[in-house]
């Protein structure tokens, strides 16, 4: 009787973590509460492609990588320019989405051309930018993307976004290696939004 017991509180436990809609899924299998994309799957997979070029670049400029950061903004490039837009064109403005890649890929390859480091970020900036208005514009809908700001990311006084995978923030501005401030203010900044499409 006594295990009877433990097992029934035991499974209402399960359910008031997980909640009524979550399904205890094992491990490796697709939950049948997750959403269908709006998007195709060759759209899906090319976008995160392009995005993981996008925090691989952030990365290295945390680390003042200047290698590392090039090698990133030339794949970030290609990535851009390649999106299979064409597929966008009956639900969203493929037209704007069209824009804004072609600025992403323009300051992708424009920060492997700097060679000041500072000058490096302003293009990252150029590029954030460009990276928050396309995912909104396209909806994107597979991974939930954090919008962050630094408030004194060129001069100590003029403010800039990034995009971030985690609500933890890491600057890639101020970075690891900042002639003044070195690593003390890698935490500096804050979240503003966070972009989350699977909803719709």
């Amino acid at each position: 009787m006594k295990n009877i017991i433990l097992i029934f509180f035991t499974a209402i436990n399960i359910v008031a973590c997980n909640g009524p809609d979550v399904k205890v899924e094992e491990p490796g299998t697709v939950s049948k509460t997750q959403r269908i994309s709006n998007h195709s799957d060759t759209f899906n997979q090319s976008f995160e492609k392009m995005l993981m070029s996008y925090f691989f670049l952030k990365d290295a400029l945390v680390e003042y990588d200047t290698l590392r950061a090039n090698a990133a903004a030339k794949e970030l490039a290609y990535q851009a320019e390649n999106l299979p837009l064409p597929e966008l064109a009956d639900s969203v403005g493929a037209e704007t989405a069209k824009n804004y890649s072609g600025t992403i890929s323009g300051s992708a390859l424009g920060l492997v051309g700097e060679t000041d480091f500072g000058k490096k970020k302003k293009e990252f900036q150029m590029i954030s930018d460009a990276m928050y208005d396309l995912v909104r514009t396209v909806n994107f809908d597979r991974q939930i993307i954090y919008h962050q700001h630094c408030p004194m990311a060129f001069n100590d006084s003029e403010g800039a976004y990034w995009l971030s995978n985690s609500r933890a923030v890491i600057n890639p501005y101020l970075g690891k290696k900042h002639p003044k401030y070195k690593a003390a203010m890698l935490a500096c900044g804050e979240v503003t939004d966070s972009l989350d499409f699977s909803g719709r």
